[in-house]
């Protein structure tokens, strides 16, 4: 289950959202800035572990100590698993045509924390649908008028 606020001013985009799953829960901040890029990413689950990372807007990523994350080099979106949410991301952010779009991904796993590049493939089949393709793992999600997440296959449903 999963709730979220989105707040977008012109300036930036403000993300708040709470996830409770079955054997974990979890909070969520992220700040996009004015061009959709991800800049400050903020998750803390119910059991007192938090995880801050920042990114300049163009791919450099650093931690809460501003250690540089290497391996997130050139990411300019995050996918936090396991929320829909941030699927949007990338959906509101480009051009889109009937030609697949790569994007390099800051993937989070909530559930311990972890991090790592993900390669992901997005392709628009109608105003409502995208395929979402990443590693060996394939769904065509569904999007309302503004973007956000409706159905995700298998894995999310939205109720309201």
């Amino acid at each position: 289950m999963e709730h979220c606020h989105v707040i977008a001013n012109g300036r930036d985009t403000r993300i708040r959202g709470a996830v409770v799953g079955p054997d974990f829960g979890l909070f969520y901040r992220l700040k996009l800035d004015e061009n959709g890029h991800t800049r400050t990413v903020r998750i803390e689950r119910t059991d007192g572990k938090v995880l801050e990372l920042f990114s300049d807007g163009a791919g450099g990523w650093s931690d809460d100590r501003a250690e540089p994350i290497a391996a997130l080099r050139g990411c300019v979106d995050v996918d936090i698993w396991p929320t829909p949410m941030t699927n949007s991301l990338p959906i509101w952010r480009a051009e889109w045509t009937d030609q697949p779009i790569r994007f390099a991904m800051a993937w989070i796993d909530a559930t311990d924390l972890s991090l790592r590049r993900s390669e992901q493939v997005y392709t628009r089949l109608d105003e409502n649908q995208y395929r979402f393709q990443s590693a060996d793992f394939e769904r065509v999600i569904s999007v309302d008028a503004e973007g956000l997440v409706t159905d995700y296959p298998g894995l999310f449903a939205r109720i309201a």
